[in-house]
């Protein structure tokens, strides 16, 4: 099965939009042995109540070869709980540099089952990135409209909406509901989500910001089709650190993150 179809099958049988962002910052444990076991704690209790994880490869990549053994460990631990995982990663560059990160981040030993992939280097450095999810049945998520204050200096006068015609273009390419091709879209800029839903009929929109960014789920029903599919909705900081490092908290903060994007599409 496909991560669009593996998703989008979680969202219809657990009735959750939910995806939980895993950013470990080493400054809020001990040591890195009680980062390890806070964040696999966090994936463990939120997991029913999530379509899907996102882990932050920075905070990973901060971490060094410890952070990559990690990494492993999450994303299998992931797999054992039916939870599809998508890797933050926002790669983007060219050539043979591109293959190599979509080698690795796609269909390595440390890949996820979908990956971040930045288009602001032309249209062409995608390629490497889409022929290797659709290799391995995983899929891209374009940034296109990302969730920070500063993304008005690159991504205004028209260019996200340039960003989601490829998109769309590269999605029609694909059979199945969703195509292998998504979108990032800031839940931060809940106005414009009706437009880009209509841009991009068939990709998945990973809508990140929700929670610590200030983004509401009341705001994000434009982004879904109708029975609630075709989006994502992130949250990282207001899950994982809800209290501290109370880990019963993560729980419940998703929870209640879980029924208030329930609650918004009615």
């Amino acid at each position: 099965m496909t991560f669009a179809a593996a998703v989008t099958e979680r969202t219809r049988h657990l009735k959750t939009r939910l995806c939980v962002g895993l950013d470990p910052r080493l400054k809020a444990y001990r040591d890195v042995d009680h980062l390890r076991a806070h964040t696999l704690d966090v994936l463990e209790v939120t997991a029913p109540l999530a379509a899907c994880v996102k882990p932050q490869l920075a905070f990973f990549e901060a971490l060094g070869l410890r952070g990559f053994a990690l990494l492993e460990e999450v994303c299998a631990a992931a797999r054992l709980l039916g939870l599809p995982v998508i890797l933050d990663g926002k790669r983007g560059d060219i050539g043979s540099t591109a293959e190599a990160y979509a080698q690795g981040w796609l269909g390595g030993p440390h890949a996820g089952d979908a990956l971040t992939v930045n288009p602001f280097l032309g249209f062409g450095t995608l390629t490497p990135f889409v022929e290797a999810g659709r290799r391995n049945g995983g899929a891209v998520f374009v940034l296109v409209k990302t969730s920070n204050p500063d993304q008005a200096d690159l991504q205004g006068h028209g260019v996200s909406e340039r960003v989601a015609a490829e998109v769309a273009r590269l999605g029609a390419e694909e059979d199945g509901e969703y195509a292998g091709v998504g979108a990032v879209v800031g839940a931060t800029h809940p106005r414009d989500l009706a437009a880009f839903r209509a841009l991009m009929p068939r990709a998945l929109l990973l809508l990140p910001g929700l929670g610590a960014q200030g983004a509401a789920a009341a705001d994000l029903a434009p982004a879904f089709h109708p029975g609630g599919t075709g989006a994502l909705a992130s949250a990282s900081r207001a899950v994982q650190y809800a209290d501290g490092l109370d880990v019963a908290a993560s729980r419940e903060a998703a929870r209640r993150l879980r029924d208030e994007l329930n609650a918004a599409l009615g």
